[in-house]
């Protein structure tokens, strides 16, 4: 996913390639993006670069081949925050998905160590999918006006805890190869028709409830995510893996609903989330105001 990246003073923004900003966002905003790997088979390559979420879902069903993924090196964060530096910024923050999910943000902190904890702060989002890019635009803002990187660092966090993260998919069974999800939490979806809810909460992905049909999965999420949302400005997201349609028509539900909505972002989950997720995955992302 190429950036434009900034050569001012302003605190640099670095994220990982979960978070899906939409692409225009990351040039506009000079935020520097660092992939994660996935393994189709024996063929690895970077999400968004080399890796498409079309190939992906080619690959989820072939049941035959391994779908795999893993963090960045230490060594590709190092160099990014140093090439952020050398072009003038006056530090940088690093917001990265979920410890709990990855090791990406593990890699980032022993990169900061390498480069500088004094120049490089690094915040666990908690999150994932737009419930990191929300994070990162927050950070992008406050580095925008002007703020330090302790300022810019809480304006990411600040974020990070009031998001609330709402999904469906088809089957847990994913979830649960890839350690994300307990096997016991996963007899949850085994059921025939039964369609997993889940959310995430302190960065783990944890069973919701469970609905009988895809339509009524839509509708309660639909539900949560007004619920979240309160009766303030709220920022929102939808995301899917091969359910376009459902994606839209949840959007428009939501716009419905919520009248005092600020942003949404419609968008079709990169191939990492999606290797662990499956086809069908349906989410919604709620940052109510601070």
């Amino acid at each position: 996913m190429p950036s434009a990246p900034r050569t001012d003073s302003r605190i640099a923004i670095v994220t990982d390639s979960t978070a899906y900003l939409p692409d225009d966002a990351v040039a506009e905003r000079g935020i520097r993006v660092v992939p994660l790997e996935v393994r189709l088979g024996e063929r690895v390559g970077r999400e968004g670069v080399d890796v498409t979420t079309a190939e992906l879902i080619t690959a989820l069903a072939d049941r035959q081949l391994d779908v795999q993924t893993s963090r960045p090196n230490p060594a590709e964060f190092a160099a990014c925050y140093r090439e952020a530096l050398d072009a003038g910024a006056r530090g940088v923050v690093s917001v990265h998905i979920s410890r709990e999910l990855s090791g990406t943000w593990e890699a980032a902190r022993i990169a900061a160590d390498e480069v500088g904890p004094e120049r490089v702060r690094v915040v666990d989002s908690r999150s994932a999918a737009m419930g990191l890019g929300y994070a990162v635009l927050a950070a992008a803002d406050a580095a925008d006006a002007g703020a330090d990187g302790a300022a810019v660092e809480e304006a990411a966090a600040d974020v990070a805890r009031r998001c609330r993260v709402f999904f469906s998919v088809d089957t847990l069974d994913r979830l649960r190869r890839g350690g994300r999800i307990g096997a016991t939490a996963a007899l949850v979806g085994t059921a025939l028709s039964v369609k997993p809810l889940l959310h995430v909460e302190d960065g783990r992905i944890v069973p919701l409830e469970k609905v009988r049909t895809t339509a009524r999965a839509a509708q309660r999420l639909r539900e949560l995510a007004v619920a979240a949302a309160g009766s303030g400005p709220v920022d929102v997201a939808v995301h899917h893996l091969g359910a376009p349609e459902r994606a839209e028509s949840l959007a428009a539900d939501l716009r419905t609903h919520l009248p005092r909505m600020r942003r949404l972002v419609v968008s079709e989950i990169g191939a990492v989330i999606g290797a662990h997720a499956g086809a069908g995955l349906l989410g919604v992302v709620v940052v109510p105001e601070g």
